[in-house]
């Protein structure tokens, strides 16, 4: 089939989600507005998430998946299937079905003017603590990167993947990709969409992964920022 668009979806420990999230995403196949295929990325993950993709991908067609040896964290896994897709756009959404893929729809009617679209959530259903975390790590991220973004966490976003291919990788890679487009010389954009409570399973972010970590981040990309090769060519001899 002539794929599209390609929704990376990882997963860590999110055996209470699994059938949920299946149900979700073949839902939103038959009304996607790209021709939408999913890889599943398993990070390591140590209790029966991996035999239920297994099962999921056996009987479906439009589902396949990646399984590493040991858990790497949401950056790995987010790069390996940028590394992977063989679509023009790869999309990218959590596990934990706090944010709906049908709000894909809501994105791509904007990609063909951006090169990345991300979502914002709108009345996000957090505990406080959480969202003033969050909401901190954004601003703080803010003054380093300047990328205009309000909510680079938020786990729904599309990018045209000749520009996802050419990020670097490193940890903490998720909260830059906003930035990472805009260093390739890319548009990108922000849009409103809905966010859920979390039915099963365990948020995998503390106040480190939230705070502190982002914190940190923030310096990796100072670094990167400033010795990041970025050209053009202009002529070439075929």
């Amino acid at each position: 089939m002539d794929y599209q668009f390609t929704i990376i979806v990882p997963i860590y420990n999110e055996e209470d989600n699994i059938l949920r999230l299946k149900n979700a995403l073949s839902h939103y196949i038959t009304i996607a507005s790209k021709k939408t295929k999913v890889l599943f990325i398993n990070d390591g993950s140590t209790d029966k998430s991996l035999d239920l993709i297994t099962a999921i991908c056996k009987d479906k067609t439009s589902f396949s998946f990646i399984s590493f040896d040991k858990n790497y964290g949401l950056s790995a896994a987010i790069k390996a299937g940028f590394d992977i897709v063989d679509t023009a756009l790869v999309g990218y959404m959590d596990s934990d079905l706090q944010t709906s893929p049908n709000d894909f729809n809501t994105l791509l009617k904007h990609i063909e003017d951006y090169d990345l679209v991300t979502g914002m959530r709108d009345n996000r259903q957090d505990s406080v603590t959480k969202k003033w975390s969050s909401k901190a790590a954004n601003k703080f991220r803010r003054l380093f990167t300047n990328d205009g973004i309000d909510d680079t966490g938020c786990p729904l976003k599309v990018i045209k993947t000749a520009y996802a291919k050419n990020i670097p990788m490193f940890k903490g890679l998720h909260r830059f990709l906003p930035a990472m487009v805009l260093l390739q010389n890319g548009r990108i954009k922000q849009i409103p969409i809905a966010h859920f409570s979390r039915l099963a399973g365990q948020s995998k972010f503390g106040f480190w992964n939230r705070s502190i970590g982002p914190f940190i981040d923030c310096f990796v990309f100072l670094w990167i920022k400033k010795r990041y090769i970025n050209y053009t060519i202009i002529k070439q001899k075929p």
